[in-house]
């Protein structure tokens, strides 16, 4: 069975520089640029024709370049950096191991953001404003309830370990 957390994870090229800059609050909230910059660019060729191959491949290159363009930060109190480092515990599930309900709902959020990311496809596909809109919305709030919820398993990680 193909992971496809640890799969995207090497297909963005994720080394352990890469990782502590994406743990920067910059790097994470501006993330959530990364997915309405796409749909808008594929959007555009509407009005662009051929030409909107150039903003679709600046969006793809903001997509991988996002967690390398900010430092690394020195705290490790906020949000998005405990976001961060429990999406890379959750990442080495298989040899740590996870509380059950983070598994599950790990599952859960990633299957409702596939449906999210199929509603947005069908909706830039056919040029349906709403679902391109509603598939947007969804996989963006499911996306930050994801976030969320490897914050709660960071915590949970560190309260375990002491």
């Amino acid at each position: 069975m193909v992971d496809i957390f640890k799969l995207s994870e090497r297909i963005m090229s994720m080394d352990e520089e890469t990782w502590a800059r994406h743990a920067n609050p910059w790097s994470v909230y501006t993330r959530f640029t990364c997915l309405p910059l796409v749909a808008l660019a594929i959007w555009s060729r509407v009005w662009l024709g051929w030409w909107s191959l150039i903003p679709i491949a600046a969006a793809l290159f903001w997509i991988w370049y996002n967690p390398r363009a900010f430092p690394p930060v020195s705290s490790n109190d906020g949000w998005a950096y405990k976001g961060v480092e429990g999406e890379r515990l959750f990442l080495e599930r298989r040899r740590v191991q996870i509380p059950m309900h983070h598994l599950v709902m790990a599952r859960r959020l990633t299957l409702f953001s596939a449906v999210g990311g199929a509603i947005l496809v069908y909706g830039l596909t056919t040029l349906n404003e709403w679902a391109a809109l509603c598939g947007l919305s969804l996989t963006i709030t499911t996306k930050t309830w994801f976030v969320d919820r490897m914050v709660w398993l960071f915590e949970d990680n560190r309260r375990r370990a002491g």
